[in-house]
C-alpha cells in the first residue's frame, strides 16, 4: 500500500486505507494492481497538495474541478506516461471517488467530464507459415511420454488450425468431435461449427490412440497427467520451450497461433466474414484488424522487393 501522509490529512488517509481494502477484499484486485492504483492516488494527491500549497483535506477534495484532474493528466503525459496507463491512472481516480461518494463522504461532478484516453488498438502478430507449422510437429522433451507430446500437439494444432482461443481448445469434449467438423464453445456461450482439416483430426486421432485415460462424450478431451482437466499453463509453457527449440520470437504464443489462423487465411483469399465465423468474433469489426495485418506484411514484403523501395 502507498503511503500519502504527506500529502493528506488523517481523515483522507483513513479513506484511502478503508478503499484499497475493500479493492483486495471485496473486488479482489490483484496485488500488482493495487500496488498501482494507491501509487496512482498517491501521485494525485501529490499533485494537488502543490497545486493548493498545503495537504489535501476534504474541502479540497470537494472543490475539485474538472481542470483540476486535466492538469494533472497532462503532467502525467508530459512525464511519459502511455495512454494505457493514463487510462488506468482515470480508472484509480474514479474507484476512489466512487467510494468516498457510496461511504457518503463527498460527491463530484469533475470525473464526469474527463475522457479516458484513446488506447491504441494493438495489431497482433501472427507467426509466419513455416513457423506456424512447425510449433504443430511433434517435439517431445526428453524422458517426455508420448501421448503427453501429442496432446499438446493436438491443442495446437486446433489453435492453428481451426483458430481456437485456447480456452476453447480445453474445453472440447469428445461429443463435440464429429469426422469433420468440431463444435466450440466460445465466448458469452456462443456455439460455433468450425471446419476440421485432415491434420488437425490426425493430431487428436493419435492423442486419443495414445492417451491412456479413457474419454467420456461430456468430459474435455484433454487430459493431466493424472487424468484432471489439462491447465493452459502447461501449453504455454510447451510453446516457451518451441520457441527455444525451433528458435521462434518471443511472440509466438498459443494465442499467436490463432492470431496466425485468420491473418494466413486472409492472405491466401479467405473471405472476412468467413473468418469472422470461423474465430466467433460478434462484430465484423474486430475481424477487420486482421486487415491491417495483412496490409503491414504486403507492404513490408514490397518495400523489400520493389526497386524503389
Amino acid at each position: 500500500m502507498v503511503d500519502s501522509a504527506f500529502a493528506t490529512d488523517e481523515f483522507i488517509r483513513a479513506q484511502i486505507g478503508a478503499w484499497q481494502r475493500e479493492l483486495g477484499s471485496i473486488k479482489r484486485l490483484t496485488a500488482n494492481t493495487l500496488e498501482a492504483y494507491g501509487r496512482d492516488i498517491d501521485q494525485f494527491l501529490q499533485f494537488l497538495a502543490g497545486h493548493h500549497g498545503g495537504p489535501v483535506t476534504l474541502s479540497t477534495l470537494k472543490e475539485l474541478r474538472g481542470a483540476d484532474i486535466r492538469a494533472f493528466m497532462a503532467q502525467r503525459r508530459n512525464e511519459s506516461l502511455g495512454s494505457r496507463s493514463l487510462a488506468r491512472v482515470l480508472s484509480a481516480l474514479k474507484s476512489f471517488f466512487r467510494f468516498l461518494e457510496r461511504e457518503g463522504v463527498l460527491t463530484t461532478e469533475a470525473l464526469n467530464v474527463i475522457r479516458t484516453p484513446k488506447i491504441p488498438k494493438s495489431l497482433p502478430k501472427a507467426l509466419t507459415v513455416i513457423e506456424a507449422r512447425a510449433t504443430t510437429t511433434e517435439v517431445r522433451n526428453e524422458g517426455e511420454e508420448p501421448w503427453v507430446a501429442a496432446r499438446d500437439m493436438a491443442v495446437l494444432s486446433l489453435c492453428y488450425g481451426a483458430g481456437l482461443r485456447i480456452s476453447e481448445a480445453l474445453a472440447v469434449t469428445k461429443g463435440d468431435l464429429e469426422s469433420q467438423v468440431i463444435r466450440v464453445t466460445g465466448k458469452g456461450g456462443k456455439v460455433r461449427m468450425v471446419p476440421l482439416i485432415e491434420p488437425v483430426r490426425k493430431s487428436i486421432d493419435l492423442y486419443l490412440e495414445l492417451c491412456p485415460f479413457k474419454s467420456w462424450p461430456e468430459e474435455p478431451l484433454f487430459r493431466g497427467v493424472k487424468g484432471g482437466v489439462l491447465s493452459p499453463r502447461l501449453i504455454q509453457l510447451r510453446m516457451v520451450n518451441l520457441r527455444s527449440a525451433l528458435g521462434l520470437p518471443p511472440s509466438a504464443t498459443p494465442h499467436a497461433l490463432r492470431h496466425s489462423f485468420a491473418t494466413h487465411l486472409l492472405g491466401r483469399g479467405g473471405d472476412l466474414r468467413a473468418i469472422q465465423e470461423l474465430l466467433g468474433h460478434a462484430s465484423l469489426s474486430t475481424t477487420q484488424i486482421y486487415t491491417a495485418v495483412d496490409t503491414d506484411r504486403l507492404l513490408d514484403s514490397y518495400r523489400k522487393a520493389h526497386p524503389r523501395g
